[in-house]
């Protein structure tokens, strides 16, 4: 039997979720497979503007524009290690390629690049990332603790950080102001 990957796609974390690094989360999952799952929260801003965060890493921000541009959590594991999501997927020194154009890098050349050149321009900068081990995240999904829906690069890379996790609901069908907080099994 074919294991289920949820790779690009989203995960969006039910009424019930309790675990506060999840809460009203939306996680956009970069790889799953036997092994685990790896993503990132997509939805959650910290107090850190880009300028910030190139200022305390040592690497110019001249590309204009990108400097207000907020980080991101990206989940409760290595908070003190940047993740880059971006498109196009490019060639860089760490890259996990999730789709044809879509990638989340670790290296720091994509960060010079983003400095220097303002490329990639479609991008969501982590501060940490979300990690499942083997059958986690399947429980977690059996549990009824998530929701999922292909992943829809505009939701990504275009919305404010704040629409995204009702834009997500939306490509179920879903009006979050009817999700229920509870759920049942048949």
């Amino acid at each position: 039997m074919a294991s289920l990957s949820l790779t690009n796609h989203f995960l969006i974390a039910m009424p019930t979720m309790e675990d506060p690094y999840f809460a009203k989360s939306l996680v956009f999952v970069a790889e799953h497979n036997d092994e685990g799952a790896l993503g990132v929260i997509v939805n959650r801003p910290i107090d850190m503007s880009l300028a910030t965060l190139f200022r305390k890493i040592d690497v110019p921000l001249d590309a204009g524009g990108l400097g207000d541009s907020p980080v991101l959590f990206g989940g409760p594991v290595q908070t003190d290690r940047g993740f880059v999501l971006h498109r196009p997927l490019g060639t860089w020194q760490s890259t996990l390629a999730v789709s044809s154009d879509i990638g989340l890098t670790t290296s720091r050349d994509v960060l010079q690049s983003l400095g220097l050149a303002g490329s990639p321009r479609d991008m969501v900068i982590t501060l940490g990332y979300s990690g499942w081990g083997a059958g986690q995240l399947e429980h977690e999904l059996a549990q009824n603790a998530w929701l999922t829906v292909p992943a829809d690069p505009r939701i990504l890379f275009e919305l404010p950080h704040e629409q995204k996790f009702s834009s997500a609901l939306q490509l179920l069908g879903i009006d979050p102001a009817n999700l229920a907080g509870h759920a049942g099994h048949a």
